[in-house]
């Protein structure tokens, strides 16, 4: 059967995909031919090629609420999934589904892979007690599923990551005593199965994961001992060998919390660090910009296609901006946040992880905790 009636295959493909991502729920409830072909890896990849893929920015955030025309956070925040198109500038709300009826939880991490979007982790808000809990939600069904619980001891304040493909890589954070863990382990969303890893050398709490050139890279974090004074080394877990690299001592410029740590192209790492934008390259950090004075205060930093996004406020309580940053001539560009979307997010680090729905790159982050997502 055709898939458009009257058309020859070639060109109703192309005609799918030109379907912009909020409707792809709707084009899949036509019929099981287009259903079967919007599926398919083969179609994010087709609309990736052909530019026209979208890029998200997805993003843990608190609920504005409006008095007389004043926008605050309430002062017991619940959290929700906001997307935001940057090169559109166009901002929405992700729907959640019935087990998040009180918000998200507090914490907790996000990831993508494909065209799935991975929610696990964090506090429960209003036991909190920590939760082990993995919710996935596809960008092109629409729909949220339940995967299977973290395994092991509760974990929670630990670094996260994927490949965008199919992995999920967890490591380190503290379990219910406060004690920093070495631990780590990998989640196969298709198969929607675990796998332990081998344990890192040291315990890393509030660690920052990324997941760059087939490795993993597990930067800074503290000890038990040290409670909140992070250190500066990073040790990298090679997924070819199933082995951990060597600590690599002074990684980070200054014993600081890595959150805004993120990978970009090139096998290159950007930072904020005091009002400045840093970048890692062949093991050295260089100055590359000046933050502009509303996002000092940085919640989420991500990285892509030769641009640096910093979402953050100028201090403790402002309403949180994006900014973008161009990196072939280092200017900046302000991204305009309705108020409604300028809420903070619980979580003490950020994490953006690119999402395509054509290659799903996701943007997530805390305060305002995001996960890019180009589909």
């Amino acid at each position: 059967m055709a898939l458009i009636s009257g058309l020859p295959d070639d060109i109703a493909y192309d005609c799918l995909s030109h379907v912009e991502y909020d409707q792809f729920p709707t084009v899949v409830s036509v019929c099981k031919g287009w259903k079967a072909e919007v599926e398919l890896p083969e179609f994010l990849q087709h609309r990736k090629v052909a530019g026209r893929s979208q890029r998200l920015i997805v993003m843990v955030q608190a609920h504005v609420v409006s008095n007389h025309g004043v926008f605050k956070s309430p002062d017991s925040p619940v959290y929700r999934l906001t997307i935001c198109e940057p090169d559109l500038g166009n901002w929405s709300e992700l729907p959640l589904l019935a087990d998040f009826a009180d918000g998200l939880p507090m914490f907790c991490q996000l990831a993508a892979v494909g065209s799935d979007l991975v929610v696990m982790g964090g506090w429960d808000p209003l036991t909190w007690t920590i939760s082990k809990s993995v919710f996935i939600y596809n960008f092109v069904s629409g729909a949220w599923r339940r995967g299977t619980d973290m395994p092991g001891d509760d974990r929670i304040f630990f670094g996260c990551a994927a490949d965008s493909e199919r992995m999920v890589y967890v490591a380190g954070g503290h379990d219910d005593e406060k004690n920093a863990l070495r631990s780590s382990m990998v989640y196969d969303v298709a198969k929607d199965e675990w796998i332990p890893l081998p344990d890192m050398a040291r315990e890393r709490d509030e660690c920052k994961v990324i997941f760059q050139g087939g490795k993993l890279h597990v930067i800074g974090g503290y000890c038990t001992e040290m409670q909140g004074r992070f250190e500066r080394s990073t040790e990298t877990f090679n997924i070819s060998t199933w082995l951990w690299n060597q600590v690599q001592e002074g990684f980070l410029q200054v014993a600081t919390c890595p959150r805004t740590c993120v990978d970009g192209d090139d096998e290159t790492m950007y930072m904020c660090h005091g009002d400045d934008v840093v970048q890692q390259k062949h093991d050295t950090w260089k100055f590359v910009a000046k933050l502009p004075a509303q996002v000092r205060n940085p919640d989420c930093v991500t990285a892509w296609q030769g641009k640096v996004l910093v979402i953050g406020s100028a201090g403790f309580g402002e309403p949180h901006m994006a900014y973008v940053l161009h990196l072939e001539d280092y200017t900046w560009t302000k991204l305009e946040t309705p108020h409604k979307y300028s809420g903070h997010s619980s979580y003490l680090s950020s994490e953006f992880v690119k999402m395509s729905i054509c290659q799903v790159p996701f943007v997530f982050h805390y305060p305002t905790k995001s996960v890019g997502v180009c589909v």
